[in-house]
């Protein structure tokens, strides 16, 4: 008997959270007030960064896009994942479901690519000083972003060909908190080793190369500020650079445990608990730690927030 196409597949079931039981309120709740925070948070760096004129730097301007690819990144699967929590029909259709893992992991290549592109930002203002101006110019910085954004949405279109053409028999729950390459692929009824291989080039082409790239940019920066005589000047140096390398390290060593593997096989509870760190925890850590650590952005953040206030408040005589 020949098996089902996916045509007779109309839809998957998100399993989600399972065996939450009784606290499955608090999660709605605490996964709410993440995603606001988060909204609220990239939201104002964002427009601080786009109003405030001593902040229109090149640093500043890829902050700003970082800021604004977060909304939309945890847009894909966050207000899914709410649902769901709410909802006992947890269901996702299929083109519904390709979708949210195209433009989930195209936002994510297109993070990977913006990080580099930082890093690189970083490497020259600090161990090319003086080609800084001449080399990182507005034009340049426009042009970057714009690759970052093109190469990530071409990133995973072979994936999800591939994909799309798997036959999906009759089982279709997703043992996962969203779509996803790996869980989607254990639910197809022929052999997926192409697409598990395909998957692993393209993902470990992705994030190890830019990866390495970032590392060795932090390594010739490491040696260029540990030649400065100065503490102060040491301090000021690693200060520029350490809300990118903390988002760096906590983003990276997420995906490269979930997406640089040549297997089929995992660990449920392992990949939720990845999944959460890299889909949830990064963009919401993301304003703390780039306002938390950066006395300019915080100081633009309160003249914007006084500006508004005294433009709001009527005139006294």
């Amino acid at each position: 008997m020949e098996p089902h196409n996916h045509s007779s597949l109309a839809e998957f079931v998100l399993l989600g959270f399972p065996r939450v039981g009784h606290i499955r309120g608090w999660i709605f709740v605490l996964l709410l007030l993440a995603y606001l925070f988060t909204i609220c948070g990239n939201m104002l760096i964002f427009l601080v960064i786009r109003l405030d004129a001593a902040l229109h730097t090149p640093m500043y301007h890829f902050v700003s896009i970082l800021s604004f690819l977060e909304l939309w990144y945890t847009a894909t699967t966050i207000p899914k994942m709410l649902a769901n929590l709410l909802s006992d029909k947890k269901t996702i259709s299929f083109s519904g479901c390709l979708l949210q893992t195209y433009f989930f992991h195209s936002l994510g290549a297109s993070e990977c690519y913006l990080l580099t592109a930082m890093a690189y930002d970083r490497y020259l203002a600090i161990c090319r000083p003086l080609h800084y101006p001449a080399v990182m110019t507005p034009m340049l910085c426009a042009k970057m972003a714009a690759g970052c954004w093109t190469c990530g949405f071409l990133c995973p279109i072979s994936e999800v060909i591939l994909v799309s053409q798997l036959p999906f028999c009759g089982y279709n729950e997703i043992q996962h908190i969203f779509c996803d390459f790996p869980p989607l692929l254990s639910l197809a009824c022929k052999d997926t080793s192409t697409n598990v291989l395909v998957d692993f080039a393209i993902n470990a082409f992705i994030i190890l190369i830019t990866f390495l790239f970032i590392m060795v940019s932090y390594g010739r920066i490491i040696g260029t500020v540990l030649q400065i005589k100065t503490i102060a000047g040491r301090k000021k140096a690693f200060s520029t650079c350490a809300s990118h390398l903390i988002v760096v390290l906590i983003f990276f060593g997420s995906i490269i445990f979930m997406y640089v593997r040549l297997k089929e096989s995992y660990s449920l509870t392992l990949d939720r608990t990845l999944a959460v760190v890299y889909s949830v925890l990064t963009p919401l850590v993301n304003p703390i730690i780039y306002s938390l650590r950066n006395k300019e952005l915080i100081k633009a953040i309160k003249r914007t927030i006084f500006r508004k206030g005294e433009r709001a408040s009527p005139t006294q005589h």
